[in-house]
């Protein structure tokens, strides 16, 4: 798709991930961005684009939200790192459907859904998953498993007359970041509590905050992409999760695992502070099921997205980890709740 004279979409521009493809569409003058998103007071000041203020929960808003659009970028989601089926399918599951019907109608031509690598199947394969590996669902974690549901709704849909394009992201890192895994890690990592998962061997697919902005640009302008598509969004690397810790560990003073144990009993482990939560102080579980899932090893192949969409990953990942640090720690290295709010 040529970028001329283009309507673009951002669904969650005030969000971490939407804020980032909007700073990367910033010298892109034949595009014209168009915000949408419930406080236009948090979109970044510099933002000179239409908004487009509501509720994606608002049938009616959606409806008028997406004409005049040529793509859409939807990355407003509401999301959780453990339970909350009920409002994962009200905030975030039926919201989508919603948009993506509203969409076909209104002759949008290209649909680029947010989701994550960690959709895939675990494989054994020494190349690691590709763009398009197979899904399994978990059935402990309600939003995974409704972005799975999701991506198979766009395959059963992608002959409607609008592509549609998963973006399977890596664990982003970068300031401004609140909620996944990396946020999660060093208030943990001060309780000496954390242990390794198998060693801490398992791979990090690590992708960095001006990485996954180019990505979103280059899935909206490229050629040639067919009815439906699935691009593995990573970094150049896959550092080791014993890397990753100890790089955190020394720049921010706290200790590392002093032991390990094999992923089985940090399963169980997740599952009992899960279900302890409501009776125990704090914002959230010390632990989730969903982050060790996670943890896994996620080694993915990116050869398809570099072929496809010419997207050729930049920034180191320590640069953006010291920055997503540097933040993290002015604000004291907050407890984040592993929930959105609403």
């Amino acid at each position: 798709m040529a970028d001329q004279d283009i309507n673009v979409l951002i669904t969650g521009a005030t969000g971490f991930v939407g804020k980032t493809v909007l700073k990367a569409f910033k010298n892109r003058q034949s595009v014209r961005l168009i915000a949408a998103c419930r406080d236009r007071q948090r979109l970044p000041k510099e933002f000179s684009g239409e908004i487009r203020e509501g509720d994606l929960r608002d049938s009616d808003y959606v409806r008028g939200l997406v004409q005049d659009v040529d793509v859409i970028c939807h990355i407003g989601t509401w999301a959780a790192m453990w339970g909350h089926r009920q409002q994962e399918q009200r905030n975030f599951y039926q919201p989508t459907l919603t948009l993506i019907e509203a969409a076909i109608e209104a002759g949008v031509k290209r649909f680029i859904m947010t989701s994550t690598v960690a959709i895939a199947a675990k494989q054994n394969s020494p190349e690691g998953n590709d763009d398009f590996s197979q899904t399994c669902k978990t059935g402990f974690w309600p939003h995974l498993d409704y972005l799975i549901d999701v991506d198979n709704y766009m395959q059963a849909n992608a002959r409607r007359g609008m592509q549609m394009i998963n973006l399977r992201l890596g664990h982003f890192v970068g300031a401004g970041n609140t909620l996944g895994l990396v946020p999660a890690l060093v208030p943990r990592l001060k309780t000496w509590l954390v242990p390794w998962l198998a060693g801490g061997n398992s791979r990090m697919p690590l992708v960095t905050d001006s990485d996954l902005g180019e990505a979103y640009v280059k899935a909206c302008l490229a050629q040639s992409l067919d009815d439906y598509e699935s691009f593995n969004i990573c970094g150049s690397e896959f550092p080791r999760t014993r890397e990753v810790i100890r790089y955190v560990a020394d720049k921010t003073g706290a200790p590392t695992p002093l032991f390990s144990v094999p992923y089985p009993a940090g399963y169980a482990f997740a599952f009992v502070t899960e279900k302890l939560f409501p009776i125990l102080p704090g914002k959230a579980p010390f632990l989730t099921r969903s982050i060790v899932h996670l943890s896994e090893d996620w080694l993915c192949r990116t050869e398809y997205a570099r072929n496809k969409l010419d997207y050729k990953p930049q920034k180191d990942w320590r640069c953006a980890l010291d920055e997503a640090l540097d933040e993290l720690k002015a604000r004291d290295y907050p407890w984040p709740r592993l929930a959105q709010r609403m």
